[in-house]
């Protein structure tokens, strides 16, 4: 299974209208790993409930997006263990979402945003 669906990407590029956006959107994604992975952590980590579903439920959205099926699942999962307050939960899923934030992003640099980059120069 891959950690990004083309097909996704595909459709988000046809709802913008043309892969320059799409790309923009995706370019983006990719430079905030780090820091949406760390607000969400941190959150996580202080119990602040608030917080920590903005920031899973941003990442789940855009990760969605991108075609990041497994990442979005995994948010998911996150989510509701934090709707539950269930932060013990929580903190035992945050090493999973890393490792498959990682992946996803790397796959999505490489099969997506250098290729579409250099099909568009």
């Amino acid at each position: 299974m891959r950690w990004v669906e083309p097909d996704i990407l595909a459709e988000l590029e046809a709802e913008l209208d043309g892969p320059e956006l799409a790309l923009g959107f995706a370019r983006d994604y990719a430079s905030l790993w780090d820091q949406r992975f760390s607000r969400l952590a941190a959150a996580v980590h202080t119990e602040d409930r608030p917080i920590a579903l903005d920031a899973v439920i941003s990442l789940r959205i855009a990760s969605t997006m991108v075609g990041g099926i497994r990442l979005s699942v995994l948010a998911q999962a996150l989510e509701d263990a934090i709707r539950r307050s269930d932060f013990v939960q929580g903190q035992a899923l945050l090493a999973t979402l890393a490792e498959h934030g990682v992946r996803t992003v790397s796959e999505l640099q490489a099969n997506y945003i250098l290729k579409k980059r250099l099909t568009l120069q």
